[in-house]
């Protein structure tokens, strides 16, 4: 009862953990995904129209550019009669300071004469005096006119009338009286009485020029609900470009309006999280060994969400086409890290998820799609670098042609087609190349292992590979036999034979240990005769833990150490263990004493290698090798192995199994067939 609780629990949990990934993942991508139309339509003057024909959906006004609407606030701030405000009480306040201040008289000149230079005071104030600054200003087109508020009133007047301090200054010393006394009258600082009593009404002013640019008319025209805009490769006008940027402009005014963001983003989070749940259904009914593999489930989600993110981050700036997006990336992964099927479903869903963002959806669909198939059809493995070159070759024109399809169905002449779209796809097909340097990214974040990263381990030059040939020849040998039967066997039933063969390459790399203990690097002396059945077996089986060891510290990947660990699965030492059993009749036998530490394959590869590994070294201890000789000998390990129940872990099916003998008796028959004697030469 307690274990079946605990299964049920760790369903629970699995479950639990599935759903808040396919959650985050409809998270972030909804986040991140645009709200408003403003980048949705991408269009250049001059150019032409790439979408649909487009048709007002509703009535909207026309609005002016932000260049019109700048430049007739620029001439209605320039025309802009500015306000002033007249205050007499300057004036008397000044011609009584100068009167008190000079109450006896000025030294050298007649005592009438204060009276005389307070009248010219007087008069240029009532003239009217301006800040230097601001009468500099106006004074630069002498039709300049101002508003002079005094009371209750305001007057326009002609801004040259007036005088600066400095010009009242002047006519107050070029009056005829007292022009002939101008050095007398300088000692006596008439400036400090001239003062600005026309002065700039800020408030007033500012209220007056925003009241004139509010009355600025927003629009220029109106368009009805079911007028033709435009229609697709009808070239961009200004008067169309200002039509189209004036729906956006209203589209997302009535959008926020009517709450519309709050609508989109529900259904943009359905929609997302519908394709999510349709994907992970997939993998949970069709690819389960993806699916209870957290790295597996991790990379399919993680592409989905990088593109889709990158998709949106994209449609924020106008200046870039998405198409420049390399988005076969993804399906080129997924098929060296998994299988073609898988490939294509992750493909379509991201597509899906990316096309939601944009205005073209269909020919996006369409496009993007085409480029997956080519890349999944023209990728079935990558060995080496000029297949890379070649799908990125083959992805580019396939796009090309189905955009120059569409386009012709959407045009009435060739030259109206926007090649722009074109260079980004060429872009897009270069982006490609870089699939070879993000594999080995992806192999270290998630853990996979690459046909590319198989060859180089496989590369007998390798450390480990090289000091078995030098160690133990003999299991080197062995290793390259194995690995050469079991690569038939996975191209035989559609295994994967690069795996298969890398990992017969290293499954007894542990033998170099202890080299002359194991038959195929003996050389007469069997150290084994020294030794008791047990002692012998331990020595026999530590290999496995000695290869675990060596492939942890020069850093193989896990699938390496996999094959070492299971490719004698929970077997016995059968020789040791016969042996023993038969000189203590009487005694019983812990058989774990002689029985692999396990784990039995998981895997169709790993059951590949334990078919070839264990027929090939008990076909050299045949007594001869005739055909019903390999035969009997394959049939009876392989059906001995499936009576102990070896391979109920694995995946493998009967007619596998069946295709395993006869690819290891037709192959055996090869390497151990009888050859011609050559003839004596007679003297």
């Amino acid at each position: 009862m307690s274990n079946f609780n605990t299964n049920e629990d760790m369903t629970w949990r699995s479950v639990l953990i599935r759903a808040a990934i396919v959650l985050g993942a409809t998270f972030v991508i909804v986040a991140m995904m645009p709200r408003d139309s403003s980048n949705l339509i991408l269009m250049e003057k001059g150019k032409p129209w790439q979408y649909a024909d487009f048709t007002a959906p509703f009535d909207f006004p026309v609005y002016k550019s932000e260049a019109t609407l700048a430049a007739e606030r620029d001439s209605i701030t320039k025309a802009h009669i500015p306000y002033y405000i007249y205050h007499p009480e300057i004036e008397s306040a000044e011609v009584r300071k100068f009167a008190s201040d000079f109450k006896d008289g000025i030294e050298g000149l007649p005592a009438d004469y204060i009276s005389i230079i307070a009248n010219r005071l007087r008069s240029v104030y009532q003239q009217g005096i301006i800040a230097p600054e601001d009468y500099s200003k106006l004074v630069v087109d002498t039709t300049n006119t101002i508003n002079v508020v005094k009371g209750k009133q305001a007057v326009e007047l002609e801004a040259i009338q007036f005088l600066s301090t400095k010009l009242a200054y002047e006519r107050v010393l070029n009056d005829e009286a007292l022009a002939p006394h101008r050095q007398l009258l300088q000692k006596c600082n008439l400036t400090d009485y001239i003062t600005p009593n026309i002065i700039y009404d800020e408030e007033r002013s500012r209220s007056s020029l925003n009241e004139m640019l509010n009355s600025i008319p927003m629009a220029v025209g109106q368009v009805q609900a079911g007028q033709k805009i435009i229609d697709r490769g009808e070239i961009v006008s200004d008067y169309t470009k200002l039509i189209i940027d004036s729906y956006v402009r209203e589209n997302e005014r009535r959008g926020s309006d009517s709450n519309q963001f709050g609508t989109t983003t529900w259904g943009q989070f359905l929609f997302v999280l519908l394709l999510l749940l349709l994907f992970t259904t997939y993998l949970s009914l069709f690819r389960k060994d993806y699916f209870e593999k957290p790295r597996s489930i991790a990379m399919l989600y993680v592409l989905i969400v990088l593109f889709a993110v990158a998709t949106a981050i994209m449609m924020r700036n106008i200046f870039i086409h998405v198409y420049i997006l390399p988005y076969a990336l993804v399906p080129i992964f997924i098929r060296v890290f998994m299988d073609s099927r898988t490939a294509f479903i992750t493909h379509v869903v991201m597509v899906l998820i990316c096309a939601v963002m944009l205005q073209n959806k269909f020919e996006f669909i369409v496009v993007q799609i085409v480029a997956g198939q080519v890349a999944i059809h023209s990728l079935r493995s990558l060995q080496y670098r000029s297949q890379l070159f070649r799908t990125a070759l083959l992805v580019t024109i396939a796009c090309i042609l189905m955009k120059f399809s569409l386009d012709l169905l959407q045009v009435t002449t060739i030259n109206k087609i926007d090649t722009n779209s074109y260079n980004y796809l060429i872009v897009s097909g270069v982006g490609l190349l870089f699939a070879y340097p993000l594999l080995y990214l992806l192999e270290k974040v998630f853990g996979f292992i690459s046909d590319i990263t198989l060859i180089e381990l496989s590369n007998t030059n390798n450390e480990l590979l090289r000091k078995m040939s030098e160690v133990a020849p003999g299991t080197f040998q062995h290793s390259i036999q194995v690995g050469n039967l079991a690569a038939e066997i996975a191209n035989k039933i559609g295994a994967k034979s690069e795996e298969v063969r890398t990992g017969a390459l290293y499954h007894d790399i542990g033998k170099i240990m202890n080299p002359a203990y194991f038959t195929e690097n003996q050389t007469g002396v069997n150290p084994h005769d020294s030794l008791s059945c047990i002692e012998s077996s331990a020595i026999i089986m530590a290999h496995v833990t000695e290869g675990l060891k060596l492939a942890e510290k020069h850093g193989l990947p896990q699938l390496i150490k996999d094959f070492i660990s299971t490719h004698h699965g929970t077997s016995q030492t059968k020789y040791f263990y016969v042996k023993y059993k038969n000189e203590h009749p009487d005694e019983y036998v812990d058989d774990l004493q002689f029985r692999y530490p396990g784990p039995n394959p998981t895997t169709r590869e790993q059951a590949i290698l334990m078919m070839a590994d264990s027929v090939e070294a008990a076909s050299r201890s045949l007594p001869d090798y005739r055909e019903q000789t390999i035969r009997d000998k394959v049939n009876a390990i392989i059906d001995g192995m499936l009576a102990e129940g070896y391979f109920r872990e694995c995946p493998i099916t009967f007619r596998d199994i069946s295709y395993a003998k006869t690819v290891l008796i037709e192959k055996l028959k090869t390497i151990y067939h009888t050859r011609v004697s050559y003839p004596q030469l007679k003297n």
